[in-house]
């Protein structure tokens, strides 16, 4: 077999895992009913891959071949742990579909279900029987395809805590046999919240990757982007209106974040010609009904600040005012050290850095956000402009030691570099 066969089948491969792995394992834990298992089925499944499509070539609907080859991984995993455990082979027999089903006759597998196979998942995954910090654990590992490692920071603990909440979510699922499945319509209201909370969090980490060489992640705010459009559909509430509004303002700047080798691209300086129109006009819309509403909270005030932002020819021409007063509005909401610190942001815009600075300082001196690289990006950034080489350096010293980001690392890099010239 040529070399350059198998590499190709390699970065083809490579490139439906970073794309579809979170569909298929969403569907493969519908068809086995078993986190731990459908994870093992998908690697060997794209295991089988590699080794059999250099020769039978790349299936015409790869997701569905990947999951049917998955499923039957698994089943034949099954069938031989029967010969020890009889129990085995019973629940291989529940999970193979009546008549012959091989790999090849794979499009027959109610691919129009696959879509909302994650949807299933984050309900199962947020199901309110779960802790919440469990909850939110087992979206981003099995949802959003995070490393236990960088779950862990994002929640500020160790991987191995971390790992032994995601164990305990999924034997809760499993034992009490949760149901896998998007809720009644009367049950979505009180489900939606947590639901939320994890479309942006997933958003979040696409649209600024919290480690790794690449600043954002595509795969992810895409995938984001259409859960939050079906969670419309399901359920039109304002908040849903202005998560989805949020998420598309956001990726509406991304092919100005960064420049065409990668680097990292501040607000202030980028290239708003680039700005994607379609998705502002689309997300101010959806602001602009959940305002109305007059039941809106968090998601929609932080759409609202994005609006504003599209709304502007430039950083200096940006309505500072009106952005301070709707962080005004969303810290009461939902007090939070980061949103505090946009705050400050905002009003060294609005009322020069001094001010700016004098809010950071005092959350640093709080002890909150110590650890937090943007924090310390921003009071450097602050210092900077007052002149302060000597403290803006430290700050950018700090937050340098801190991000996990290779894009923010050369970014501070850059900083620093310009402060001894």
């Amino acid at each position: 077999m040529p070399e350059n066969s198998i590499e190709l089948v390699r970065t083809t491969l490579d490139g439906l895992y970073r794309s579809e792995s979170g569909r298929i394992l969403a569907t493969l834990i519908r068809l086995l009913g078993d986190f731990d298992l459908a994870e093992d089925a998908m690697h060997d499944a794209f295991a089988a891959g590699l080794e059999r499509w250099p020769q039978e070539g790349v299936p015409a609907n790869p997701r569905s071949w990947l999951i049917s080859t998955g499923r039957h991984k698994a089943i034949d995993g099954l069938r031989r742990r029967a010969r020890f455990d009889a129990s085995q082979d019973k629940i291989a027999d529940q999970l193979l579909p009546s008549g012959d089903f091989a790999p090849a006759d794979v499009g027959t597998e109610s691919d129009e279900s696959v879509p909302d196979d994650q949807l299933r998942l984050i309900f199962t995954c947020c199901h309110p029987a779960l802790a919440p910090e469990g909850r939110l654990a087992l979206t981003l590992r099995e949802v959003c395809g995070l490393t236990t490692e960088e779950i862990a920071r994002a929640f500020l603990t160790t991987a191995p805590t971390l790992a032994q909440r995601i164990v305990r979510a999924k034997a809760k699922i499993r034992d009490e046999r949760l149901p896998y499945q998007v809720p009644a319509p009367e049950e979505l209201p009180a489900r939606l919240d947590a639901v939320l909370q994890v479309v942006y969090l997933m958003f979040n980490e696409g649209y600024s990757a919290s480690a790794g060489a690449s600043l954002t992640r595509a795969d992810l705010s895409g995938e984001a982007i259409r859960l939050g459009r079906l969670l419309l559909e399901l359920l039109p509430e304002p908040e849903g209106m202005g998560l989805l509004a949020l998420m598309l303002l956001q990726e509406s700047r991304r092919a100005a974040r960064t420049s065409p080798s990668g680097e990292l691209i501040l607000l202030e300086d980028q290239d708003r010609t680039q700005w994607d129109r379609a998705l502002i006009a689309e997300g101010v819309k959806l602001v602009e009904r959940a305002l109305l509403s007059r039941r809106f909270g968090p998601y929609t005030l932080q759409a609202a600040i994005a609006a504003v932002h599209s709304e502007a020819a430039s950083a200096a021409a940006t309505d500072w005012p009106q952005i301070v007063a709707l962080y005004n509005l969303l810290a009461r909401a939902v007090p939070s050290p980061v949103i505090e610190l946009n705050r400050a942001v905002a009003v060294a815009m609005r009322d020069g850095p001094e001010a700016g600075l004098a809010l950071i300082d005092g959350l640093l001196q709080r002890g909150v956000l110590t650890e937090y690289h943007l924090a310390h990006s921003a009071r450097a950034d602050l210092c900077r402009r007052l002149g302060r080489k000597g403290e803006a350096r430290a700050s950018y010293e700090r937050a340098l030691a801190l991000t996990q980001q290779e894009p923010e690392r050369r970014f501070l890099e850059k900083r620093l570099r310009e402060l001894e010239e």
